[in-house]
């Protein structure tokens, strides 16, 4: 059927005008090869849709037919000839375009001016009848003149058309030059727009025929030129008028009257033309319509079977309409169409793969092998067909009745005989792996696991065993998971049967064990069956043949297992991975305990069970541990055949195993000290199958095993120790798998006590007491301590955290921990102490501990051990600020200010209040000043010695200093420091420093300074002599104004107003007499002074320099008292 399915190259080809070249020599002639090249070579695609052929002058085209007048008497024998697109394709020109060599200043113009009218006759001849256009390019030498300047060409060019019956537009000149590309690219557009044209008129003339046409005796013609028409279109690269007329070709087709005689002309021309409105509609970005479309034809044909001994025949043509439409969409998603998951290729290769199997199971049913081949060979012009999709017997034939019967019998003979040489596997698997790689990409698992079986199966047809094996292994696991019992049971059959039919001795044990567990479909006989055969190959004998299997494979591979049985000095041992399996024997491994101790024994349970259809006998079992030290001890040998059915039940080593029966068997041993303190893990369990000598299958646990299913989580059981019935059996469900197991330091007898007086200074040196006490029977030895913080805390406290012990130099130590501090033997009841001191440089809460660390020799089963205990002690501790600290800066009136003048005095108040729950003890503070301030007296005598402070009390101390006028700012002042404690008996702990920074400041230039010199005090109208002087801080002299305002409290000699001058770094004096007129608090009179050089800038800074009040007291007092100035 392949010869009627297939789609001819012609059509899955891109359809383009063919355009001849004639008289090039490229073999020859340099030039004509160099023009060739042009036009051959480098075809992307920017440039026009065209294909060139060279060819001689004297080539025989295909003769043209003659010219139908009528008709009217004319019955079509076919729909489309088979060499009609092969034809206009690649056999009949649009366009034939002669190269001559001639160049406009030629000596002997007219001998060759009629030597290329002659040959141009000898192409039109071999035309005649065709509407082939033709034009002539004329190579020259030299770079022709822009139009209008060379007169002998423009004459020339007359002549030579005139000669050669051309028009003007039909004549090219070609310069061969280095521009020759660029000149190609102008031809080949010349040439692209001649030859549209005439598929143009092709098309038309086609057309024209219409006319001529009845509905009666002319159905097939008017689906004919409806196909030539569309495929004029496409040569002219027209694809949406060619799809318009396609669609007709289709619908046309559709009306047609359809019996087997045509039944298969007209399903494979249906076939072409569908696939060209697919292609084109996929084109046009328009996939809806390309799927409409197929589907409209498969719903119409899919029913149309024809002769029913060659229904095959409709299979192969079902299988082949959907492989082409898989691939159309495929090639239409690489160049960007966008598919969906339930929209994509895959479905219709999927589609294609079925009906390839349905035509496999027709051939079977309806193919005869010992049918004998028809005599003379019906199908002797297979492939010399002149209509597509007809009958090579009787070619032509458009009645419904065949025109003998008896030929016909021997056609669908033949027909039969030529199917039964098809494999049709190697057709199936194919379309089953496009669908599986497509299904796979968008994402579908099951519907890919779905098309691997099949896969597998086919290749089982194919006898392809080993591949089937392992398609079919890819997907087991998948079935497995999701408990699809009656299809895993179907493809461990089949496995089953591939592996012994390619002896592959591992996989065929390893089916077995799944296949006779309890979850397979299979029947007891069957089990038995299987059961008996897995003992026969781990016996070294052969296996009895798997039903099913075809007599002649079965033949093929006795031979196999007999060769490949190993001899004894060969021995066969292979592992089986039963994690990945749901095999019938299981395996639990479990430690009796989650934990340990290092003076304890370590009991560790294995449990085994069975499911198969008789006893059966394993030859070992081991436990390997992740110390391979253990591991050993954990082995248990049975020494009899796997063929031997006695049981020694109650024997140790005992591996005859009932079905049903859980049997249990136990492994204890000591824990070495180097596990004190790790985990200790099941690394695997394996129990073997066979002889060691001969074949042996080592069953592989990882970790401790488990059931071979495992149940949903909703049903699993937790349960501390397996529990046993009345009876003494074991309950299966109730064990829990525990492969791993810690190893623990033995309890320690030991008490471990921490005292101290929270919560901690920061920055104190913390004393910590810590009494160790043993309660041990015996001495021990090696007592070490670790002291600190404790591990797994903020990563900032491993810094500010200072361990010492036994002297409070912690400034001295920067550990966070002590570690290994020797104590040596203690003995029994004995307690010793040991000092720490702890300190902390930030706020915040720690946890600290205490860990003593010895050896002890204990007797544990008649033997004396030598363990390490270790005993902690933990205590979380609060570090706390023990004051806080705030600065103030005020100016000489004590007003509070926030920038300083340059040389003008001002004080610096610390104050330190107490948030300790225990008293501080100050013993002195100290100020390190910066280069940029110095003190105003030459030493600092701190004012807080031994100053005890209880929580919320506040001490604090007042400093006067002075910055220069000429620095950058902001400037540091420098730090203040206290030397302090708590309150303790303990004499031995030392001050401790802390340190602050004094706040930045903004020191600002003032170009005056004024100072007031006044008494303490006055007296009622008595003289009060006052004097200001005026500095001058500049570099410059400066012009000062000086007013004094009028009081009322007072009557005053001076001067009021003054203008003077002062020299750069002087001093100008002015003195007044004040007499008070009232007594008390008086106000002074107000001092303007105002600098020409910065009018209205100094007064109000001056204000604040000077005291605004003196103290004035009543006259006839006797007593002296301090005048205060504010």
């Amino acid at each position: 059927m392949s010869w009627a399915s297939e789609l001819p190259d012609e059509l899955v080809c891109r359809p383009m005008g063919l355009v001849v070249l004639t008289g090039l020599d490229t073999t020859y002639n340099a030039i004509h090869k160099s023009i060739w090249d042009s036009f051959c070579n480098n075809r992307k695609a920017d440039r026009v849709p065209l294909q060139f052929k060279v060819l001689g002058a004297d080539h025989e085209y295909p003769q043209c037919k003659l010219k139908r007048a009528s008709y009217e008497w004319y019955v079509p024998k076919g729909i489309i000839k088979t060499n009609w697109f092969k034809k206009h394709l690649g056999e009949v020109p649009s366009l034939v375009v002669m190269f001559f060599d001639l160049d406009w200043d030629e000596i002997l113009w007219q001998e060759r001016q009629m030597e290329c009218a002659t040959v141009l006759e000898i192409v039109r001849n071999s035309l005649k009848g065709r509407g082939t256009r033709v034009c002539v390019v004329l190579i020259q030498k030299n770079t022709p003149l822009p139009p209008g300047e060379d007169m002998v060409a423009a004459e020339r060019a007359a002549s030579f058309c005139s000669a050669c019956e051309l028009s003007a537009k039909s004549l090219f000149v070609l310069p061969h030059t280095d521009h020759l590309f660029g000149y190609t690219i102008r031809l080949e557009n010349a040439y692209y727009e001649q030859s549209q044209s005439y598929y143009h008129m092709e098309a038309r003339r086609v057309k024209a025929h219409k006319e001529f046409l009845n509905k009666t005796t002319h159905q097939l013609l008017f689906v004919r030129h409806q196909i030539k028409i569309g495929f004029f279109n496409e040569l002219k690269q027209d694809t949406h008028t060619a799809l318009k007329h396609y669609k007709q070709a289709y619908g046309q087709l559709l009306e047609l009257r359809m019996h087997n005689t045509n039944l298969l002309e007209i399903k494979t021309v249906a076939g072409f033309i569908s696939y060209k409105i697919c292609r084109l509609s996929f084109q046009h970005t328009a996939p809806l319509d390309a799927i409409a479309q197929f589907r409209k034809h498969i719903d119409f044909f899919k029913k149309k079977v024809g002769i029913a001994e060659l229904a095959f025949e409709h299979s192969a043509w079902m299988a082949k309409q959907f492989q082409i439409f898989g691939d159309l969409f495929d090639e239409a998603i690489k160049l960007g169409l966008t598919a969906i998951q339930t929209q994509h290729p895959g479905f219709y290769c999927q589609q294609a793969a079925n009906h390839a199997i349905a035509r496999k199971q027709l051939c079977r049913g309806l193919c005869h092998p010992h049918a004998v081949y028809p005599v003379p060979d019906p199908l002797e012009f297979l492939t010399k067909l002149d209509y597509f999709g007809q009958r090579p017997w009787r070619q032509g034939h458009q009645s419904i009745d065949p025109p003998d019967l008896l030929r016909e019998k021997d056609g669908i003979v033949a027909l039969q005989s030529l199917e039964l040489q098809v494999d049709h596997s190697w057709l199936i698997i194919p379309l089953l792996s496009t669908a599986v790689a497509q299904f796979k990409k968008y994402k579908s698992p099951r519907m890919k696991r779905y098309l691997m079986v099949q896969m597998g199966e086919e290749y089982y047809h194919a006898k392809d065993y080993a591949k089937a094996l392992t398609l079919l292994s890819r997907v087991t696991w998948d079935y497995r998971s999701e408990r699809w019992w009656p299809l895993l049971t179907s493809i461990l059959i089949t496995s089953l049967r591939c592996a012994y039919l390619i002896c592959n001795v591992q996989e065929y044990v390893t089916i077995c064990l799944e296949l006779m567990g309890k979850y397979t479909q299979c029947s007891p006989d069957e089990k038995t069956r299987i059961q008996m055969n897995l003992i026969r190959v781990m016996s070294n004998d052969p296996p009895e043949p798997e039903p099913g299997c075809a007599a002649d494979v079965i033949e093929k591979a006795r031979p196999l297992w007999r060769v490949d049985t190993p001899s004894k000095h060969e021995p066969c041992i292979f592992n089986v991975e039963m994690n990945n399996i749901i095999p019938f024997v299981e395996c639990k491994a479990r430690f009796s305990c989650e934990c340990f101790t290092a003076d304890t024994p370590v009991v560790l349970q294995v449990y085994l069970r069975t499911c198969c259809q008789f006893p059966i006998r394993f030859s070992k079992l081991s436990v390997l541990l992740s110390n391979t030290a253990y591991s050993e001890g954990c082995i248990v040998s049975d020494g009899q055949s796997i063929t031997s059915t006695e049981s020694t039940e109650g024997k140790e080593g005992d591996l005859y195993l009932i079905s049903g029966r859980p049997k249990m068997y136990t492994f204890t041993f000591l824990p070495v000290q180097e596990d004190v303190g790790k985990q200790l893990k099941i690394m695997s369990v394996d129990l073997e199958l066979g002889s060691e000598a001969s074949r042996c299958a080592i069953l592989h646990w990882t970790d401790g095993g488990g059931d071979a299913l495992s149940p949903p989580e909703s049903l699993k059981t937790i349960e501390a120790m397996p529990k046993e019935a009345v009876d003494g059996n074991i309950e299966w469900d109730l064990v829990k798998v525990c492969a791993v197991t810690d190893i623990k330091p033995r309890v320690s007898c030991m008490d471990v006590t921490i005292q101290h007086d929270p919560p901690v200074l920061v920055n104190e040196v913390y004393a910590v007491k810590l009494g160790i006490t043993c309660n041990e029977k015996s001495t021990i030895k090696n007592v070490s301590l670790s002291f600190g913080l404790k591990e797994g805390q903020e990563s900032g406290f491993e810094i500010s955290t200072h361990v010492g012990l036994d002297k409070p130099d912690s400034d001295r130590n920067t550990v966070s921990r002590l570690s290994d501090i020797d104590i040596g033997t203690i003995e029994p009841s004995q307690q010793c102490t040991r000092n720490v001191f702890l300190k902390c440089l930030q706020p915040g809460t720690r946890t600290i501990s205490a860990k003593v660390k010895y050896h002890v020799d204990v007797t544990v089963d008649h033997q004396v051990i030598s363990c390490v205990c270790f005993k902690e002690e933990t205590v979380t501790l609060q570090a706390v600020s023990p004051f806080e600290v705030s600065v103030k800066m005020a100016s000489m009136k004590f007003d509070m200010i926030e920038t300083l003048h340059g040389d003008e005095p001002f004080l610096v108040m610390p104050e330190i209040q107490s948030v300790s729950v225990w008293p501080v003890v100050i013993e002195k503070s100290e100020l390190g000043l910066s280069a940029y301030v110095k003190m105003v007296d030459d030493t600092f005598q701190s004012q807080l010695n031994e100053v005890l402070l209880k929580k919320g009390e506040v001490a604090g101390e007042c400093i006067c200093l002075v910055a220069p006028p000429v620095i950058q700012n902001p400037v540091a002042l420098g730090t203040y420091t206290l030397y302090w404690k708590r309150q303790s008996t303990d004499q031995s702990l030392p001050f401790v420093k802390t340190t602050l920074t004094l706040p930045l400041v903004t020191v600002e230039h003032i170009p005056l300074f004024v100072d007031l010199d006044v008494p303490a005090f006055g007296t009622v109208r008595s003289a009060l002599p006052v004097t200001y002087t005026v500095y001058n801080r500049t570099g410059y002299v400066q012009e000062i104004e000086i007013t004094m305002d009028s009081s009322d409290v007072f009557m005053f000699s001076g001067n009021k107003q003054l203008h003077f001058r002062i020299l750069p770094n002087s001093k100008y004096k002015l003195t007044y007499n004040l007499f008070p007129l009232i007594p008390g608090s008086v106000p002074l009179p107000r001092l303007h002074l105002n600098m020409l050089r910065y009018p209205g800038t100094m007064d109000e800074i001056v204000h604040k320099m000077l005291p605004s009040h003196v103290f004035v007291m009543p006259k006839g007092t006797s007593e002296q008292q301090e005048g205060i100035i504010v």
